[in-house]
């Protein structure tokens, strides 16, 4: 019960986080990243518009939640969400511009996509991409801000959503189970077969 207790007191709090800002600044997003860790593929962003009145029971940093209860927490938020925005880069980039600037490159694009203009964006971590508007780094902001973990749960479920797309396209490497992260079996597929395009080239040159 004391636990049950506390996640409800810690999802109150993250609406009511978001609830200071948009009474101070108007209409806020929240922008978030999946995918900056793993050795392949693209870098995904979410940016997030959570109406006023909305209360989405269960909404969390998408890593204290289950891939299930993620999925289910998708629907929910896009449905609900006055507006969202999910955008990535790709390995290309993050080769040529280092993953830090593609990440910060593909949160610019997640913020262009949305339909409706905030006034003040809300970034998880501590770097704050240029969106020509006021905006603030949260460090641990998927926990604390209500937009935020939406946006984290978005960007997460897109990502992995690809990892299964690339799984199916090059089943050798086992993409749908480590989500392309540097697991001892991914290591072992990549100096089996060597790389495939998706590949992030600065990433993996240690291994081949």
């Amino acid at each position: 019960m004391a636990g049950s207790v506390s996640k409800d007191l810690e999802l109150a709090e993250r609406f009511a986080f978001d609830t200071e800002y948009r009474t101070k600044y108007g209409i806020i997003c929240g922008i978030d990243e999946a995918g900056r860790g793993p050795l392949v593929g693209d870098v995904y962003t979410a940016a997030v518009v959570l109406p006023e009145d909305v209360f989405i029971d269960g909404l969390n940093d998408s890593k204290k939640l289950s891939e299930k209860k993620r999925e289910a927490l998708f629907d929910i938020i896009t449905e609900k969400a006055v507006s969202f925005c999910v955008a990535s880069a790709t390995a290309a980039e993050i080769n040529e511009l280092n993953i830090l600037n593609a990440t910060m490159l593909a949160m610019k694009r997640a913020f262009d996509g949305l339909s409706v203009r905030p006034a003040y964006a809300l970034i998880d971590g501590n770097r704050i991409p240029d969106l020509g508007i006021a905006a603030e780094a949260v460090v641990k902001g998927d926990f604390r801000s209500a937009n935020i973990a939406a946006a984290s749960i978005l960007a997460k479920v897109s990502r992995d959503r690809y990892m299964q797309e690339l799984d199916e396209k090059y089943p050798e490497y086992g993409f749908a189970k480590h989500k392309g992260y540097g697991t001892a079996q991914h290591i072992e597929a990549l100096k089996k077969y060597g790389p495939c395009p998706e590949h992030r080239t600065l990433f993996i040159r240690k291994f081949i």
